[in-house]
């Protein structure tokens, strides 16, 4: 848990520091509150974390600024393990 609030934390003061304006940004930014509520919250749900990955992901993949941020993000969420398969 500490390692997803640090890197959601780390993305978020990046993201909102960044200039540009894209048009994906309020997902963003939306996403990236989601998932700092779940890291301070208990056990998270994996397929919500997931999915705000995947959510935030597209939303900034494309700006490279970002990219480090975007990947210790990934990193913190694919150490809660894969999502059961039914």
């Amino acid at each position: 848990m500490a390692e997803l609030k640090t890197a959601v934390s780390r993305l978020r003061r990046e993201l909102a520091a960044h200039p540009a304006e894209f048009p994906d940004r309020g997902t963003a930014e939306d996403e990236l509150a989601a998932l700092a509520e779940m890291a301070g919250g208990g056990t998270p749900e994996i397929p919500r974390l997931r999915r705000s990955l995947l959510l935030v992901a597209g939303s900034i993949g494309s700006v490279s600024a970002l990219a480090a941020g975007l990947a210790a993000v990934r990193s913190a969420v694919d150490l809660f393990g894969e999502q059961p398969r039914h």
